[in-house]
């Protein structure tokens, strides 16, 4: 039953094993470049033109596909800023394809309403905040440290502490049957990625020869977003006093919401900063740099990502099929 199994920690691991591969060139060959995501019994791959959705239902491989509509402006395409629209426009696909995958999951007379997904969402981002923002917030305050005289350590505490909760949730969840499956093909979407870039043919076989780890997972993403957050959110206190000498002045609670407004207005550009950051660590992945950049990302997609079995497989393979043959449609 979809409306049993669809809940909020569905919602949070698809959007932790949310890829960014579209927007990488390939090396030595003119490969499609394609990204993706895990799907219920699923798996959701994005090309820059279209975006395909393929889960199994009763035994057989049913797929929906989608032109998308494309940014002309030069403006949206510069570094850092591409970063922020590109998350953005994977959020938005990725909810379409979960809730399409959702009514898949159901019984026939059993469809999920936007109000039920609206809800489902709005509760997800609501615990999202309140565990990994709100939470380690408080605590950082309550051991002793504050962010005003000391934002630098604040701030470090308060990463560090994210990222810990952000790790012990991804290992609770990943003992959910649910979860287990989603994490299979989240393994097996990267498997196919990983045989598609390698121009090896697209069959089980070939792609079994492939790690269900990525470089550029969603996953490496967001321990990449928490890295830099903690070295941006460091330096707000200090812009906020020397652009607003009077900050000082102001009683604890203005003075705390000021500071989280201005946190939230720092989002964008730290995603668009986290997606630069993980563009080259893909495109130096032979450096040892970059290589030690993206470890921790790869070390958390063994919990994200789990060995899939043939026929969950066969379902990465069919979406990353049908996207190559909608962009070499398009060609013509």
């Amino acid at each position: 039953m979809a409306k049993l199994t669809f809940g909020t920690e569905s919602i949070c691991a698809i959007h932790l094993n949310n890829c960014w591969k579209m927007s990488y060139a390939m090396k030595s060959r003119d490969i499609l470049k394609i990204g993706g995501q895990a799907v219920i019994e699923g798996v959701m791959i994005k090309s820059q033109n279209y975006y395909a959705v393929s889960v199994r239902k009763k035994g057989k491989i049913i797929s929906k596909t989608e032109k998308l509509k494309s940014r002309s402006s030069e403006f949206l395409k510069k570094p850092v800023i591409r970063g922020f629209f590109n998350l953005v426009d994977m959020l938005s696909i990725g909810m379409k394809s979960l809730m399409w995958s959702a009514e898949q999951a159901g019984d026939e007379d059993e469809k999920i309403t936007k109000k039920e997904m609206a809800f489902t969402i709005a509760f997800s981002m609501a615990a999202v905040i309140v565990i990994f923002i709100g939470i380690p917030y408080f605590l950082t305050g309550w051991i002793g440290f504050r962010e005003e005289s000391s934002p630098f350590y604040f701030n470090l505490i308060d990463g560090m502490i994210r990222i810990l909760f952000f790790v012990l949730y991804i290992a609770a969840i990943s003992f959910m049957s649910d979860v287990k499956t989603l994490f299979r093909y989240h393994g097996a979407e990267h498997m196919a990625v990983h045989c598609h870039e390698k121009g090896l043919e697209l069959n089980a076989k070939n792609v079994r020869k492939f790690p269900t780890m990525h470089p550029r997972c969603g996953t490496s993403f967001i321990f990449l977003v928490l890295i830099v957050s903690i070295l941006a959110f460091s330096v707000i206190p200090s812009i906020v006093n020397y652009l607003f000498p009077e900050f000082a002045g102001l009683n604890l609670l203005p003075r705390k919401a000021v500071l989280f407004l201005v946190r939230v207005s720092f989002v964008p550009l730290i995603a668009g900063v986290s997606y630069e950051i993980l563009k080259a660590s893909d495109r130096f992945h032979d450096r040892l740099f970059f290589r030690m950049i993206a470890l921790p990302g790869i070390l958390l997609q063994k919990i994200t990502t789990k060995s899939p079995t043939d026929a969950q497989i066969e379902v990465a393979i069919n979406s990353v099929k049908s996207i190559i043959r909608l962009e070499n449609k398009n060609k013509k």
